[in-house]
């Protein structure tokens, strides 16, 4: 990926370890444990920053977000969750959509 989330952290990141919001960590490390454990895809969403895709070993998935790709690797390696380089196929199988995002999904569709 060009905007270098798909790379591990270097020396010069980990200076950027000291921005990684303790909140980050603790809510990641609070959905892989709550979930049986986790992997967490990281995407690159512009000025917003990263957004920090949880996926549970149960098929649950929820999101968190940071300020950047670095801050997002580097919170995902701090709460011990590993990160998917990319979306693969098994890790979107395991995935399990609740109610309440599929009334979302339908509102959105229906308002149109």
């Amino acid at each position: 990926m060009a905007d270098g989330s798909d790379t591990t952290p270097t020396a010069d990141q980990t200076a950027v370890a000291g921005q990684t919001p303790n909140g980050l960590v603790s809510g990641i490390q609070s959905f892989a444990a709550g979930h049986g454990g986790a992997k967490a895809v990281i995407e690159y969403v512009g000025k917003r920053g990263a957004r920090i895709v949880l996926v549970g070993e149960d098929g649950v998935w929820a999101d968190q977000f940071a300020e950047s790709t670095d801050v997002a690797r580097l919170a995902c390696a701090k709460a011990g969750v590993a990160v998917e380089n990319e979306w693969e196929r098994e890790l979107m199988d395991q995935m399990r959509p609740g109610h309440d995002l599929w009334r979302s999904m339908a509102r959105r569709t229906m308002a149109r």
